[in-house]
């Protein structure tokens, strides 16, 4: 899609300075009085304790600007990496801070306040740090990834915002020194851990795991793991480790695993078949692992992303329709994603029947003022049928604050 909006990186830049709305977030704050108190926010908030409300998926990003640590690959600013360029300008814009140049971490941070303030009272996020590549034996590879948030960031950014931030590690089990730095970010009250295996070069069946997990099942933090194909981020040629299957080694050990975004995308192959089995939907890996019984009490699933318009509709009604899954479901809005207005189509989710059309202007302007209000209003309207998201997957404060093994 974003190769498709811009040929090149001065075009995209051309159009974020139009502000076409077709494309970009206006970054409005405030919602106008009779979009606040308009019926679609009362019913999607019913039924939802907004105390126990914690989007589980929320990006933290920036440039590094404030000395937060926080590192960027070059690519990513270059016209001669189109793709990485257009896609650094929609973040940008998706987060609100492309207009504040030398202070991007900052702004990004304040915007995310700003958006919390236009939920209900009690609403929390929790902000994703962000490991970088390492290699097999270990070793932090700069060039070969995208781009990375230290957990000290996360940890300063929750600390100095409690009421609205929490937060989740990101440590490379590879790291020779990975179980110290677990147990200091548990100290530091890091609620779980965050991975991206194809970008970060993490092979979640590796025997190099295993200590890590041993790790994570003492200290019963849940593990947040990226699995299906990976579009927002580039990885490193390392596509295949997105495989859900992969995770049954940490399931073994007794970890608690969410599978960020139901594994919605992509395809893999059927290791149960043996290394040479058929590919399959990633999706259909991932219901297979949610049907066993043996992983009823540790296998998670996140449905952030799932609204995008690179995901199957399909898909989408079988999650909702799945209403044996929804005890294990758990909010997350992928944010800075639900921004960037080319990726979620309300209006293609009322032509199938999904969602009701004149609900679709109201999600419009919801979008141009607070995104994150917007995904959860948007997941909570949608339909299949007669089944629709139970109010207790906007409730998942309690399984990321909760020790039980």
């Amino acid at each position: 899609m974003f190769g498709a909006l811009a040929a090149g990186g001065v075009g995209l830049s051309a159009l974020v300075a139009l502000r076409s709305p077709l494309l970009f977030n206006d970054c409005r704050t405030q919602l106008p009085k009779t979009a606040a108190t308009h019926d679609l926010i009362e019913s999607a908030w019913a039924g939802v304790d907004a105390r126990r409300f914690l989007d589980c998926h929320v990006h933290l990003v920036g440039t590094g600007d404030s000395g937060s640590g926080i590192e960027v690959n070059p690519r990513m600013s270059s016209l001669f990496h189109p793709l990485q360029y257009a896609q650094r300008l929609f973040y940008l814009n998706a987060g609100c801070v492309h207009d504040a140049p030398g202070r991007i971490d900052d702004s990004y941070v304040e915007r995310m306040q700003n958006l919390v303030d236009g939920l209900r009272p009690g609403s929390r996020l929790l902000l994703l740090a962000f490991d970088r590549f390492h290699d097999e034996q270990g070793r932090a590879d700069p060039l070969r990834s995208s781009f990375y948030v230290p957990d000290a960031y996360a940890q300063a950014v929750a600390a100095s915002h409690p009421e609205t931030f929490a937060w989740a590690a990101s440590i490379h089990p590879y790291r020779t020194d990975c179980v110290d730095a677990l147990a200091a970010a548990e100290r530091s009250g890091a609620l779980a851990v965050k991975w991206l295996p194809p970008a970060m070069g993490i092979d979640p069946s590796s025997p190099r795991c295993d200590r890590f997990y041993a790790a994570l099942a003492a200290h019963r933090l849940p593990l947040i793991s990226h699995a299906g194909e990976e579009k927002a981020v580039h990885g490193a040629g390392q596509e295949a480790l997105g495989n859900p299957l992969l995770l049954r080694r940490a399931l073994d050990h007794g970890v608690r695993v969410v599978v960020a975004h139901c594994a919605s995308l992509g395809s893999a192959v059927d290791l149960d078949d043996g290394p040479n089995g058929p590919l399959l939907p990633c999706f259909d890996l991932f219901s297979r692992l949610m049907g066993e019984a043996r992983y009823e009490k540790l296998l998670f699933a996140d449905i952030s992303a799932l609204t995008l318009r690179n995901r199957s509709a399909e898909i989408v009604r079988t999650v909702i329709e799945r209403s044996e899954w929804h005890p294990r479901l758990l909010n997350g809005s992928d944010y800075p994603l639900p921004g960037i207005v080319p990726l979620i189509s309300p209006a293609e989710f009322a032509e199938r029947g999904m969602l009701l059309p004149a609900a679709v202007p109201v999600l419009e302007v919801i979008r141009q003022h607070n995104p994150l209000l917007f995904d959860f209003v948007l997941k909570r309207q949608l339909s299949a049928g007669a089944h629709r998201f139970v109010a207790s997957i906007f409730e998942t404060r309690a399984f990321f604050e909760r020790k039980t093994a």
